[in-house]
């Protein structure tokens, strides 16, 4: 397989991504609001049965679904077979989890819950990661593993967008135009946002090649010792961290964003506006930020993007409790840092991979893109339920006027504590140790240190 990678393979590689991320987001935007606002489930409950479902089965199947991947023999190559296979039962899983029956309580509710959020996220982690480990595959030039990645964000932003800023309208387009309650019109924008992301999937699982098997290099680690190895590559392990506790800020103002807009600054009705103010600026700001990049360096250029992302989610602390175009310039101002999250990241991913390979002789995509992506979810999921149980303490009711200390705790959890935690993380980035320039020579110098040891 060349290094270059055709046009027309980028754009069929990263279309999948659409689907996966358009998920992701009806899950970080709108997942606890269904529990909470449209079931009418304890906000705490729910919180409690979200976090179990990643302490038990979640916390390792990526892991394990990396290390399965990696060592898959098959016709279709190693990572393709899972997009094939499991892109229907994806989207019957999205709709299961916006289908709870009417009336659930107590232990009934927490395994309903549980159940439905386990079986989607089993097979989102599992096309996630074979999907994500394709990237090296393609090819090890830097520069095309750069552009690759950026025709992917494209079509990651396109389907954030979708399921960000449509998801509600699909819903009231059910509920207006074909009679649905309000549970009924979310159990069908769940199957229609699933079906749609099954199509997209099964795209790039019929397009796009890989290598032959004979010229895989099958991985000869025990799972646990390959997931040692891992933790011992360093700048991996710094990008991992810098990476979760972005992703938990983030994920915090996606799932905070509707009760802050409801509740609030009383916009509940600009919400699909909001979002997709916020992520179109997202979309058009990934070209430039992957310019500053190229300036600054990855690291540099993911802290400043943080940064920007602070200053503008710290001016909403202190907005009116009445609707107000400021909202507007948040999400614009956050929208042009939070590029940062998008770009930066994906692409400082196979850089570790590269590095691992130059100590363990061996390439392990699935293994890192599985611990990358249970770090994401685990991000994602800690802080959807964090916001249940926070919600909770500060004594959110669903669906009714809030006391005033419940919209103290909506301002105070979407504002102060993302900044607080994007803060935390620009350190780490600021001081990353990889860089385009000493990428190469990094790489040389322990493929050396390597073969003296030998």
């Amino acid at each position: 397989m060349t290094n270059k990678v055709p046009t027309h393979i980028k754009v069929l590689y990263g279309v999948a991504d659409a689907g996966i991320a358009m998920l992701t987001a009806i899950v970080q935007f709108f997942l606890l609001f269904y529990y909470t606002d449209i079931a009418l489930l304890d906000p705490a409950l729910v919180g409690s049965a979200l976090m179990l479902g990643k302490l038990t089965w979640d916390a390792v199947n990526d892991l394990l679904f990396g290390y399965i991947s990696d060592r898959t023999r098959s016709r279709w190559g190693r990572r393709r077979p899972y997009l094939l296979f499991l892109a229907i039962p994806l989207a019957l899983t999205t709709w299961l989890m916006f289908s709870l029956p009417p009336g659930l309580t107590g232990v009934a509710a927490f395994l309903i819950v549980l159940t439905t959020y386990l079986l989607f996220d089993t097979l989102h982690s599992f096309i996630g990661v074979a999907y994500s480990a394709l990237t090296p595959e393609l090819t090890q030039d830097y520069d095309e593993r750069t552009a690759l990645t950026t025709v992917r964000q494209i079509f990651t932003v396109a389907g954030y967008i979708i399921g960000a800023a449509l998801a509600t309208v699909v819903a009231d387009v059910y509920k207006n135009n074909f009679g649905f309650s309000n549970s009924a019109s979310y159990s069908a924008m769940g199957l229609t946002f699933g079906i749609f992301a099954a199509i997209v999937i099964l795209i790039t699982g019929f397009s796009v090649k890989e290598k032959p098997a004979e010229e895989i290099e099958t991985s000869k680690m025990p799972p646990i010792k390959s997931f040692v190895e891992t933790l011992k590559n360093k700048p991996f392990v710094r990008l991992m961290l810098s990476f979760l506790v972005s992703n938990i800020s983030f994920t915090l103002l996606t799932t905070l964003l509707p009760y802050y807009l409801k509740y609030v600054v009383k916009m509940e009705e600009q919400m699909p506006i909001v979002m997709m103010t916020l992520l179109l600026t997202i979309g058009l700001c990934l070209y430039p930020m992957k310019m500053i990049a190229d300036r600054l360096g990855k690291g540099k250029a993911y802290a400043l993007g943080l940064g920007i992302t602070s200053v503008a989610i710290l001016a909403g602390f202190f907005y009116p409790a009445h609707p107000t175009p400021l909202v507007y310039v948040t999400a614009i101002v956050a929208g042009m840092g939070l590029s940062s999250q998008w770009v930066c990241p994906w692409s400082m991913m196979p850089d570790v991979i590269e590095i691992d390979q130059a100590v363990t002789g061996e390439r392990r995509e699935g293994v890192y893109y599985g611990m990358w992506q249970f770090t994401s979810k685990f991000a994602n999921a800690f802080a959807i339920a964090a916001a249940g149980w926070m919600l909770s303490g500060f004594g959110y009711v669903p669906d009714i006027p809030q006391t005033e200390l419940a919209i103290f705790g909506i301002r105070f959890l979407f504002t102060l504590i993302p900044v607080l935690m994007f803060i935390l993380t620009m350190p780490l980035l600021i001081k990353y140790p990889i860089t385009r320039e000493s990428h190469t020579q990094l790489v040389e110098e322990l493929r050396q240190n390597q073969e003296l040891l030998h």
